[in-house]
């Protein structure tokens, strides 16, 4: 397995591989990679001949007060990871290599990215569509592999890849979970014992709104109510939003359509900030 953290090398050697007609899957992450990662990584070489692992905390996609300084970082347990899961390249620029002094061009979505996540975050997916812009010109993947966990991600880099005619298939994995529900996710490693037991209530919650619908209630109100209700059980549970949105382009939906709506929620676990989402 290679590690490159030059910017040069790493399109160099993309180069190289295109050249020899190999399809090139990559997988960006922030590090910290769990079970989660994984199966992102088995995804990516079931697609492509030759996968790259990103492994760069993102400056530009936390806002003021976030949580950057404290993101978990162990970059040689990730490296180990990736050789387990026969990753054949992980790339690991440095910030001032990505950002150098006097950067000044970003990439932004201005449909996808307003709702939900946007609300609260509002310069979030623009540090995102700017930072993975990059990696696909550096990388210059065939195939990019994110996660359904998040959902409004995925559906804003996908808009971004057809809005601007990128030649890139994006494929999302779907959400990896503990045995009693909870997404997997770096920022779990925040959670004490006792915030741990009550973040499980947030995959309870989304069950909850899907029965509704499974029992054949398309009523948004009625949905947002009982998963919103579901949450308030833990005295630790913030709710950010509780939203069913349709999962293209993540707008309000005002009736539930089955096959094309999703529920989604993000909640602060006291100070810890997690999101999860359910197709129904």
């Amino acid at each position: 397995m290679q590690v490159v953290a030059s910017i040069h090398e790493m399109q160099s050697l993309s180069m190289a591989t295109r050249f020899k007609g190999s399809l090139i899957g990559l997988v960006p992450t922030m590090g910290a990679l769990h079970a989660g990662h994984r199966e992102l990584i088995r995804l990516a070489r079931e697609k492509a001949d030759f996968t790259v692992v990103s492994l760069f905390v993102n400056p530009k996609q936390f806002g003021p007060n976030e949580d950057f300084e404290k993101y978990p970082r162990d970059f040689e347990a990730d490296r180990a990871v990736c050789e387990e899961e026969g990753v054949d390249l992980v790339f690991c620029p440095t910030a001032g290599e990505l950002y150098p002094e006097h950067y000044s061009v970003y990439v932004e979505e201005e449909m996808v990215s307003k709702g939900l996540c946007g609300i609260s975050r509002p310069h979030h997916f623009k540090g995102v569509t700017t930072v993975v812009a990059k990696l696909f010109n550096i990388v210059r993947p065939d195939v990019a592999v994110f996660g359904q966990k998040d959902a409004q991600q995925s559906a804003v880099l996908r808009k971004m890849v057809e809005d601007l005619h990128m030649p890139i298939e994006i494929v999302v994995g779907e959400t990896v979970r503990e045995d009693d529900g909870l997404a997997l996710s770096s920022r779990n490693r925040y959670l004490t014992p006792e915030q741990r037991a009550d973040a499980r209530h947030i995959y309870e919650a989304l069950l909850t709104g899907k029965e509704l619908v499974d029992q054949g209630n398309h009523s948004v109100d009625r949905i947002i109510a009982e998963v919103t209700h579901t949450l308030a059980r833990s005295r630790r549970i913030r709710v950010i939003y509780a939203e069913v949105v349709d999962r293209r382009y993540m707008q309000k939906m005002r009736e539930v359509v089955p096959g094309e709506s999703l529920i989604a929620v993000a909640c602060w676990v006291d100070q810890t900030r997690l999101i999860d989402n359910l197709k129904i």
